[in-house]
């Protein structure tokens, strides 16, 4: 069996999982299921594949400190590389990097496995056993993808034709019911599942006369990258040139080369608020629940709580998500147009969409506790053995008040250590930075006034994150 390069597409904001999943803190770097993030769970379901390589990831630039800490996390063996996209460009881009990235910095004569990070697989033995039919069937030069068996005649997916042999005879947009219906009793049609193997002869083969422009650009943005650490940063220039259309569109529907193995691995795409109830454990009533939540006379409901209690009295088919920003109440049957809030979101220029009041840094995270004109609060924790910028501000002040733990202080010309209870003031345009030189997190609350409180009141001057002046 040839050697297996797991190629995990971790972009993606899952803005149907609002307000719980923001374009910042997207779906696949959630604990949806248990308490581990999709993403985490597929590093670990590729892990424990035969003839594997360490995984590389394809995510944004905004996502990249928080992938490598939770990957990190799982201490497995072995390394892995992230592959950053300076500019979204949909799948196929994503995936061209991706070859042509193993075929310079690994090898040519590997077989890549395709696979979203925000997909739920519970029956992972099969899963090995379609990976490895999909890699044999690769090998013999066709480009796989993974036929889920349909359970139900679903609206939501896309489904594959397949012919005779195995091979694909056509791809199927998201059908209405009744189609759908007639597609489950001809039995040859499965959902798309957008996990896909190949070899990068043969992927670059298809690209280079199907999508010759695509191809170009993307080997153009490898061949500019550089490398920083884990961390390998496409060129943008050369990405920015490249058309943007998904794997299917520009490949999958154009080639004779498409074949399809069929995938019974009890999966979901987790699409949804509603798909993300069919696949929890559910009470007596046929409530799935999480967090500080109380129900009373309540049935067939989602109801999650993040931040404070949530109570429900005689709701039935109901979605109650409530995080420390935002609440979110919808039929079940509605989930899908969760997306229509986000544009509205999006439209009245509300931070809701991007952010959670949490937000994660390489060093560790902030969440802003109260917000007003000229002053807000935050709570600021620092990773042990991590440190902020050094950087300064023009139009703010900030006052720092030690929680727990032990920081180390750069405040002008001096350098000290507060301790619990202790603390500093740092008038604006002061050259300041906050280091953890302890073996647990420090803890702080940060009181900033001052004309103008926005994050892009930042000026670095040194970082140990490769991170912009912004």
């Amino acid at each position: 069996m040839q050697k297996i390069q797991p190629v995990i597409l971790a972009g993606g904001t899952g803005s149907r999982l609002w307000p719980l999943s923001r374009e910042l803190y997207p779906k696949q770097l959630l604990p949806l299921i248990d308490e581990t993030s999709l993403l985490q769970t597929t590093v670990l379901r590729v892990s424990q594949l035969d003839e594997v390589l360490p995984p590389l990831l394809v995510v944004g630039e905004e996502h990249r400190f928080i992938t490598r800490r939770q990957i990190d996390g799982l201490g497995l063996e072995g390394d892995y590389n992230i592959l950053l996209e300076p500019v979204g460009r949909n799948t196929a881009p994503a995936i061209c990097g991706a070859v042509e990235y193993c075929a310079q910095e690994v090898d040519e004569d590997i077989i890549l496995l395709v696979l979203p990070a925000d997909h739920l697989i519970l029956r992972r033995e099969a899963f090995q056993e379609v990976v490895e039919k999909a890699v044999a069937l690769a090998a013999e030069g066709k480009i796989v993808t993974f036929g889920i068996e349909p359970q139900r005649p679903e609206t939501g997916y896309g489904y594959i034709e397949e012919g005779e042999g195995g091979l694909v005879k056509s791809f199927c947009e998201k059908p209405d019911l009744e189609t759908a219906k007639s597609y489950l009793k001809q039995g040859n049609y499965s959902w798309n599942s957008g996990m896909f193997a190949f070899s990068i002869k043969t992927f670059r083969q298809e690209m280079e006369r199907l999508a010759p422009e695509m191809l170009s650009c993307m080997r153009e943005s490898v061949a500019l990258g550089k490398r920083d650490g884990k961390f390998f940063r496409l060129d943008e220039g050369a990405m920015e040139k490249c058309p943007s259309d998904s794997i299917d569109y520009a490949l999958m529907e154009k080639t004779d080369r498409a074949a399809v193995v069929a995938a019974d691995l009890a999966w979901s795409d987790i699409g949804s608020w509603h798909a993300l109830w069919e696949v929890s454990e559910k009470d007596e009533n046929g409530n799935v629940s999480k967090g500080d939540v109380l129900m009373e006379d309540t049935k067939n409901c989602l109801v999650r709580s993040e931040d404070t209690l949530v109570a429900t009295v005689g709701l039935e088919d109901t979605l109650v998500v409530e995080t420390s920003d935002a609440v979110l109440v919808a039929p079940l049957s509605r989930s899908q147009d969760v997306k229509k809030i986000v544009t509205q979101l999006k439209k009245s220029k509300r931070g809701e969409f991007k952010l959670h009041r949490t937000v994660h840094r390489p060093w560790g995270s902030y969440t802003v506790l109260e917000q007003h004109e000229r002053y807000q609060i935050k709570r600021i924790s620092v990773s042990p053995g991590s440190k902020l910028s050094l950087q300064m501000h023009h139009h703010r002040h900030e006052h720092w008040v030690m929680v727990s733990g032990t920081a180390r202080i750069t405040n002008g010309d001096d350098v000290f250590l507060l301790h619990e209870n202790q603390s500093t003031y740092i008038p604006a345009g002061v050259r300041h930075r906050l280091e953890n030189p302890g073996v647990m997190d420090l803890e702080l609350i940060e009181v900033q006034n001052g004309s103008y409180l926005g994050e892009d009141d930042i000026v670095r001057f040194e970082d140990d994150y490769g991170r912009e002046e912004e």
